[in-house]
């Protein structure tokens, strides 16, 4: 055997090293992704929220290098070793502690959200030049030990935020993420043990802290679920019957003592079922009784179902497309028992093919995978069913990849309250949904409350205007919101007469299903606003990078 071949003790170390620098790079930016992900659940506008905390971060990692400094090179393993058991638990524990303090003591919120970003900054910092030293014995060179040490810690974060990304917050819930961290932080700390052991001033008892810490984060990680249900519920009247946090948002159901359920998306009440069909008659029948033909429906958002429920009352309908960007919105309308009452199991009876998107291939067909269930009962002689698809994909990519033209469009999104979802308002949205119409389609557009937040809600019409679109605003009174609005329109400028005049004579026609509030009468009073509610000063729209209909909104509801 060559000498080529040998692994020297030396090279075993820097083995080690680099998969400690890897680890401890991985988990530094996790911490911060974790952090910055509650603050948006609670505190809404993620924009805000995940630069502040990872701006923080950074400072504190700042403040952590300049106070390890202070550290005798004597006293540097065993401090590393105690700031990684520190890091664990604050690490783990933080995410139950920031929704609890805001449950319990929002007044002093933000001390504590900000408190963790320092506290969590400063362990992230003050880590690695404490490594940096202990390295100086196998490289005293400062160019190589810098290189060796730095490069994997920034493999390690692109790894790092790539796995928290695309597994952990997909498979996990984010408090059990945070102790998965933890825990990963106590894998690095046994490396560091191994690694250093006999510069460890008290090893067995550092062993003894770090296998309490141990115990106490996979508690932690096994009844995470529940302890935030427990902190969660100060913030709600009624009983949480579900709560998840999916990649792209915080839901949570509540039910009250009457059996009714309520749904909630980052804090922002969706529906109550007390009057949820006040909201979802008003969206879908006014735009299903002007199209002049309704075979073809396509929803955008609407995950919960309700809004399909009504659509499919609708014999006509031969198919109707739902493109909701977070599959487990739309698993929760099948599998929540209360939801798929309330939706009258119109996602998984036997009218529904679902569609689980793979992706959508640019100018081609939709590539995706198709589930078909179908009621045992069914034989098909005779009977017209139609077909139900559900797209899991983001609404704007569908709109400019998908083929497809429909009779009637329905847009059921949560309201403008981040810039991710101002873009689902925004004039090059309403130009690609062009793509989906043809002369004569209908479309339908929520926006808001007209009073509460006016200036939001005119901002949405003066962007479907200008993006091409002959508008209307209607609005009702839906009790758990008050007073709330919505557009209706068609393709092409210059039609707002005749379809005002189109829209009054629903109040002299009847309403084609059977429905729960709505009448004719009701329709055409929806027309009217009070005076001066549709004026505005401002003549501005939402573009893709001037987010205006979120900034009205944000205005709103400070």
């Amino acid at each position: 055997m060559t000498d080529a071949v040998l692994e020297t003790p030396k090279d075993a170390s820097r083995w080690r090293l680099g998969l400690l620098m890897f680890l401890l790079g991985g988990c530094g930016l996790a911490y911060e992704y974790t952090l910055s992900k509650i603050a948006a659940d609670l505190l809404g506008n993620s924009v805000q929220q995940w630069a502040t905390i990872i701006a923080t971060m950074l400072f504190a990692m700042g403040v952590g290098a300049e106070w390890q400094k202070r550290i005798d090179q004597d006293q540097v393993s065993s401090r590393l070793v105690d700031s990684q058991m520190i890091l664990a638990l604050v690490g783990g524990f933080g995410p139950l502690l920031m929704v609890y303090s805001f449950s319990l003591l929002a007044d002093y919120y933000i001390l504590v959200q900000y408190g963790l970003a320092l506290v969590v900054g400063t362990l992230i910092g003050f880590e690695i030049p404490l490594i940096m030293r202990l390295n100086e014995d196998e490289d005293p060179e400062m160019r190589v030990n810098l290189a060796r040490v730095l490069k994997m810690d920034y493999i390690g974060a692109l790894v790092g935020a790539l796995v928290w990304t695309f597994l952990f917050v997909r498979y996990m819930s984010i408090s059990q993420v945070s102790f998965a961290l933890g825990l990963v932080t106590v894998g690095s700390t046994c490396l560091i043990l191994w690694m250093y052991w006999k510069r460890v001033a008290k090893g067995g008892a550092r062993l003894v802290q770090l296998a309490v810490v141990t115990a106490l984060l996979i508690t932690g990680f096994v009844f995470s679920k529940p302890w935030m249900v427990h902190a969660e519920q100060f913030l709600y009247r009624d009983r949480i019957v579900f709560s998840a946090t999916t990649p792209y948002q915080h839901v949570v159901l509540t039910e009250n003592a009457a059996g009714k359920i309520g749904c909630y998306i980052n804090g922002h009440l969706q529906f109550r079922e007390e009057d949820e069909f006040i909201y979802h008659e008003n969206l879908v029948h006014p735009a299903m009784m002007l199209a002049p033909q309704r075979k073809r429906v396509l929803i955008l958002g609407g995950g919960d179902g309700l809004a399909a429920r009504e659509v499919l009352k609708y014999p006509e309908v031969e198919e109707l497309l739902l493109v909701d960007i977070d599959p487990q919105m739309t698993d929760l309308a099948v599998d929540q028992p209360d939801l798929a009452r309330m939706n009258g199991g119109v996602l998984k009876d036997a009218r529904v093919v679902r569609v689980e998107a793979g992706g959508i291939e640019m100018g081609g067909e939709m590539d995706v995978k198709m589930v078909s269930r179908r009621d045992p009962g069914f034989r098909g002689e005779g009977h017209k069913v139609a077909s139900v698809r559900v797209v899991n994909v983001d609404a704007a990519s569908f709109l400019r990849e998908a083929p497809g033209v429909y009779d009637v469009v329905i847009m059921d999104f949560p309201d403008p309250s981040s810039p991710d979802l101002a873009k689902l308002y925004s004039r090059p949205f309403y130009e690609n949904l062009k793509s989906c119409l043809h002369e004569g389609s209908v479309i339908v557009q929520q926006s808001g409350s007209p009073y509460h937040a006016k200036e939001a809600f005119l901002c949405i019409g003066r962007t479907l205007a200008h993006s091409g679109y002959s508008v209307m605003p209607y609005h009702d009174n839906v009790p758990s919101f008050g007073e709330w609005g919505w557009w209706i329109g068609v393709a092409g400028t210059g039609n707002e007469e005749t379809l005002k005049s189109a829209f009054a004579g629903l109040s002299r026609r009847e309403i084609p299903v059977d429905v729960a509030y709505l009448t004719p009468e009701l329709i055409g009073a929806s027309a009217a606003f009070g005076k001066g509610q549709l004026e505005s000063e401002n003549s501005d729209i939402t573009s893709l990078t001037e987010g205006r209909v979120y900034d009205y909104y944000s205005r709103a509801w400070k």
